[in-house]
């Protein structure tokens, strides 16, 4: 990775991304290059407790490989932590809202941690090191199992008074759309995300409970899949419909998309052309592109919050 952060660091940076189907944790050693990286899956559905047990069991195998020597520790999560209450809020784990996350994971790790968004750490490494590294006002999509997204200026996250900077995938684009998790409706997740997706081609299929996979249905569609097809049409429209609503009121000079479903390329033909017909202006210029740092932009960026 080429260095333009210009924190000082004269240890280890340990960083763990904690998402919804897997947990990662990453070592950057003082040349800020990587020299130890894992996953293990979460495994949600087995509660809190496992979760903080993967998540220990990932981080004593990385202070092993630096001796147990000084460190700092960021944690990147889906959703935030309330400053009124100190709970995790928002979460797409579900299981984990309500709790006192930050001094839990201390208490179970033993050492001082940050949390921060998981789409913020995304957006700082990209826009440290990655596609973002030459311009100033940078917004990184994850678009996954849900969708979120991360403000940055000039290499440092923009978090607001109320931690909701960047929660772009709970605005709503049709208040009549799916319920979503937190409860409202039609919010950008329920429609391009990998779950949302999945839902809507079960709606289309009529297979309740039986959709494919989110790249499946990208492969369907290519193979002339009718309901395929109907699904990626809505999928597109709310992809343009939800990006043109960002650059109206951002105007970043760069969006990038990460997440599972920004290996997909027709989201940079297809997606960008629906863009164009909505966002408020008589050209597209905004870049938007893939990341450059692969599927460890999260967790390098949670290193970096711990800073």
């Amino acid at each position: 990775m080429k260095n333009s952060f210009q924190a000082p660091q004269t240890c280890d940076l340990i960083g763990i991304d904690l998402g919804g189907t897997k947990i990662e944790v990453v070592v950057l050693g003082k040349d800020q290059k990587i020299t130890f990286r894992e996953r293990t899956d979460t495994q949600a559905s087995l509660g809190p407790q496992h979760i903080f047990n993967q998540i220990n069991m990932l981080y004593q195998a990385a202070i092993q490989t630096i001796g147990h020597r000084d460190h700092t520790l960021g944690v990147g999560t889906p959703g935030s932590i309330s400053g009124k209450t100190g709970m995790l809020k928002n979460s797409n784990t579900v299981c984990l809202n309500g709790l006192p996350l930050k001094s839990l994971l201390e208490d179970h790790l033993a050492h001082a941690l940050v949390v921060e968004n998981d789409a913020n750490c995304f957006a700082l490494a990209e826009a440290v090191y990655g596609a973002g590294k030459n311009y100033d006002l940078v917004f990184g999509v994850i678009m996954g199992t849900g969708c979120g997204g991360g403000i940055v200026t000039n290499k440092k996250i923009r978090r607001g008074p109320q931690n909701l900077s960047g929660e772009w995938g709970h605005m709503s684009i049709d208040p009549n759309g799916p319920r979503c998790f937190c409860g409202r409706r039609g919010c950008v997740e329920t429609y391009i995300s990998g779950s949302g997706l999945e839902k809507i081609y079960a709606e289309q299929s009529l297979k309740p409970g039986k959709a494919s996979d989110a790249r499946e249905i990208f492969n369907l569609a290519k193979l002339g899949d009718r309901h395929a097809r109907s699904s990626l049409e809505i999928f597109y429209f709310s992809f343009g419909r939800a990006f043109a609503n960002l650059i109206n009121i951002l105007d970043p000079d760069i969006i990038i998309l990460g997440g599972g479903l920004s290996n997909e390329t027709t989201l940079y033909q297809e997606g960008i052309e629906s863009i164009k017909n909505y966002v408020f202006n008589d050209e597209l210029i905004t870049p938007i592109v893939k990341h450059e740092l692969g599927d460890s932009a999260g967790v390098i960026g949670a290193a970096l919050i711990g800073v």
